[in-house]
């Protein structure tokens, strides 16, 4: 067996550090909250339900009815929820420093607050109180 000098065990270490950092930094952007025009585009964006984890990360089997979903996000501060049959309509608010997102259904008493872990060009990953997580894409 052939023992590693010191300087290629640098070199070799330090070769595999660079293809490490490289790897990640072109990587997916998983946990990157970019700008709200992310959010709703030039006016408006629909995002469809692409999966919904629970709080240790285990994917939640979808239901014909929750891959259906639908939300549309509008310039404006509005929202569209839709379902099947099913719509609601309401206002939302997007804390960019907070990475959080209000929602206030039209006529309800309360509001839902969700984390943004993700908004890209094509990725938004909400997050609620009890740490689900549900990824949307851009439709």
């Amino acid at each position: 067996m052939k023992v590693l000098t010191s300087s290629a065990s640098r070199l070799l270490t330090g070769l595999f550090m660079f293809v490490l950092l490289f790897t990640a930094a072109c990587g997916s952007k998983e946990g990157t909250v970019e700008s709200v025009n992310m959010l709703y585009g030039t006016t408006s964006k629909t995002w469809k339900t692409d999966k919904e984890t629970t709080a240790a990360g285990d994917k939640i089997k979808q239901t014909d009815a929750m891959d259906d979903q639908r939300v549309t996000f509008f310039a404006n501060g509005q929202y569209n929820m839709s379902s099947g049959a099913q719509t609601m309509n309401g206002k939302y608010t997007f804390d960019q420093g907070a990475k959080t997102i209000t929602m206030m259904p039209d006529g309800a008493g309360t509001s839902n607050t969700f984390t943004v872990v993700t908004l890209t060009d094509d990725k938004l990953t909400l997050k609620g109180t009890d740490g689900t997580e549900l990824h949307l894409e851009d439709e």
